[in-house]
């Protein structure tokens, strides 16, 4: 009886569910197989045509203080207002949240038949948007992840 179940589960190796994608300061993980692209400070991982979660990050003109986060909020509100617009969509959802022990602020945009997540991480002179988009109906998983394992180095 031991040597059977000694055969049982844990003999084979099993395929990693992510891959870790690395950026210029930070790192975070994205579905395993999907394909990994770096442009002109824009790392992000794809599937199919819609499917993607990505890190792009700007130099700010001054520096970020975390005193300053209600003013940032006004000013991101109002910036994303304009994307949604843009996107023929609607805000559908903010909040803040903790990334990587940073306040950040996160927002969802519905337009067409997808979503799309976008949140800002602000720290010294960097302004970090995580993205993540899949169709509406898709489960957040890529999402959830993005938010969960972003970290600054």
């Amino acid at each position: 009886m031991l040597l059977i179940l000694a055969g049982c589960g844990g003999g084979g190796k099993s395929e990693p569910q992510v891959q870790t994608v690395r950026g210029a300061g930070y790192r975070f993980e994205a579905p395993a197989g999907w394909k990994v692209t770096r442009v002109d400070g824009t790392v992000a991982a794809v599937s199919g045509p819609v499917d993607r979660v990505e890190v792009r990050t700007f130099k700010l003109v001054r520096p970020y203080r975390p005193k300053l986060f209600e003013t940032a909020v006004r000013e991101l509100d109002s910036v994303v207002a304009r994307l949604a617009a843009q996107l023929s969509g609607s805000v559908t959802g903010r909040r803040t949240l903790l990334v990587d022990d940073h306040r950040a602020r996160s927002y969802l945009i519905s337009y067409e038949d997808k979503t799309q997540e976008i949140t800002f991480v602000l720290q010294g002179r960097q302004e970090h948007q995580l993205l993540c988009r899949r169709l509406a109906d898709a489960a957040d998983d890529a999402c959830r992840g993005l938010l969960e394992s972003f970290a600054l180095r």
